[in-house]
């Protein structure tokens, strides 16, 4: 990607100028195109002007060869305006001691600015401040383009994430930097989190702006290559110079390919955009308020929906995202970790939720090509703070399911009424209440230095079958009195009757606590 921007000054830039002051400058015609870029300036007298102009110079001129002849004056006005000149700059003395009508109706009629000097001076003075600036400012430019492509691409063959790579673009521009597909579908973020909070909450109304064009600091670059595009990068709100801007957005556009060609396919973009949402969602880590923003711009809908939290062990996040698409289910899917991956269902809230899950759960089953997937899911949620806790639920009950699973008759989708008392423990594992009560209950077994080290398994085994001896003992492969030995081992360090309901009942709990704890 190359570019054929050059630094520049405005016109207004260049009236500001101390030696243009000294002048009295006075713009007659154009005013409302004064941030029009100066790419140099020129001194030229003759009406066919623009035949020596390549666009982008604030012409100055005496008028001494156009006094007198109107024509001529028109003349030079038009060739100004083919040639596509920033600017016209009359010094006002012998030739036209008044700004002439005639350059002034046209250059009006053209847009083009049209600035008198009432104190003239020499040219050369105007010339030479504003050629020094523009050269220093090229030379600032190019020295700052080197610099972030350097930056960039040492990030990049560092093998660093998407993430780190938009993060040192947002330090350069200063200003929030979005990811988008072409869609204008949010697939990440950089820079000061409130900033880009106040973008994604308008971010509806600014991708409409930034497609259009630029304009108020909001500066893209198309991402892409051989003739085809994939995203865009917008800079949000560019305080600085708009060709210094461009220049950033079209050198992160280059890093960001040259990132894709090095291995980051599109599409994980967009995975990582929702592993990013789901997973801080999941943990806490992040108000689920604060998030919104981030959702509705990732393209979920949000207003008055009924949120179905599912979490899917087992299962392709390719074709869980599939699924998705062929029953026409607005949703966000994200890898959890090698074996769990998230999916947070948008619905009507006037929809089934159930037999939705259900119905996705089933086509699911039918194209996994080997296994079975088990969809864990929590009841829907219509307010948006309680998704994070429902995606927690989703999960709990599906590692209950992948530990004990084979114990239960489970349907297509799995709840947490269906794991019954494993479910409810492993939810509240982490509850410091529960882990003191498992402690306090095996404390026995659990610290005993002289504890036979197989005792925390037999109890385990003897309760999972409903105390049935004859079972364990088999199980572990041992003979009746031995087993019995052990029990009695078992009871006397815990202080407990293991034939008495209650007390069981109570050690069990602990030790299924215990268990979920371990992981």
């Amino acid at each position: 990607m190359t570019t054929a921007l050059e630094p520049a000054l405005s016109i207004r830039q260049v009236l500001t100028l101390e030696r243009v002051l000294a002048g009295e400058p006075e713009v007659v015609a154009g005013a409302g195109h004064l941030d029009r870029p100066v790419r140099w300036v020129h001194v030229a007298e003759a009406a066919d002007v623009g035949v020596m102009l390549s666009g982008g110079e604030m012409v100055l001129t005496t008028g001494v060869l156009l006094a007198g002849d109107e024509d001529k004056q028109a003349e030079y006005i038009r060739s100004l305006h083919r040639a596509e000149a920033a600017a016209v700059v009359l010094g006002l003395g012998r030739a036209f001691p008044a700004p002439p009508d005639v350059m002034r109706r046209a250059a009006e009629r053209y847009g083009l600015p049209m600035v008198v000097l009432h104190r003239p001076f020499p040219f050369a003075e105007l010339t030479e401040e504003v050629q020094s600036r523009l050269v220093r400012r090229k030379f600032a430019t190019v020295s700052l383009s080197e610099s972030v492509r350097t930056a960039l691409t040492g990030i990049i063959t560092a093998g660093a994430p998407l993430q780190r790579l938009l993060d040192e673009i947002a330090v350069h521009a200063g200003c929030p930097v979005i990811l988008t597909n072409l869609a204008h579908r949010v697939l990440a973020t950089a820079g000061e989190r409130p900033a880009v909070d106040d973008v994604l909450r308008d971010w509806e109304r600014i991708a409409r702006q930034a497609g259009g064009g630029e304009g108020d600091g909001w500066v893209r670059a198309e991402l892409g290559g051989r003739g085809e595009h994939w995203g865009r990068i917008v800079l949000c709100g560019y305080r600085g110079d708009s060709p210094v801007g461009r220049l950033l957005a079209e050198r992160a556009a280059e890093a960001l390919v040259l990132h894709r060609m090095l291995g980051t396919a599109v599409h994980s973009w967009e995975e990582q955009s929702a592993q990013s949402l789901l997973t801080d969602l999941v943990t806490g880590v992040v108000p689920a308020r604060r998030l919104l923003p981030r959702v509705r711009a990732a393209g979920l809908p949000v207003n008055r929906r009924a949120f179905v939290p599912l979490v899917v062990r087992d299962g392709d996040p390719v074709v869980l995202d599939r699924v998705l698409r062929l029953l026409g289910l607005p949703g966000l899917v994200a890898q959890l970790d090698d074996r769990a991956t998230a999916l947070l269902l948008s619905l009507a809230r006037d929809q089934d939720a159930q037999a939705l899950a259900a119905h996705f759960a089933t086509r699911l089953r039918k194209e996994t090509a080997k296994g079975t997937p088990v969809v864990a899911a929590a009841d829907a949620r219509t307010v948006w703070e309680d998704v994070p806790a429902g995606l927690r639920e989703a999960r709990h009950v599906a590692d209950a399911v992948a530990e004990h699973g084979a114990a239960l008759d489970l349907p297509v989708v799995v709840r947490l009424r269906d794991v019954h008392l494993r479910g409810l423990i492993r939810l509240l594992r982490d509850d410091p209440h529960v882990q003191a009560f498992a402690e306090r209950e095996l404390d026995g077994l659990l610290c005993g230095s002289d504890a036979e080290p197989d005792l925390l398994a037999v109890l385990r085994t003897y309760l999972a079958t409903g105390r049935n001896k004859s079972r364990t003992a088999q199980l572990h492969h041992v003979s009746r009195p031995a087993l019995y030995r052990r029990l009695e081992a078992i009871r006397t360090r815990l202080g407990v009757d293991l034939d008495d309901f209650e007390q069981a009942a109570s050690v069990h709990i602990a030790l299924l606590a215990h268990d979920a704890q371990q992981g």
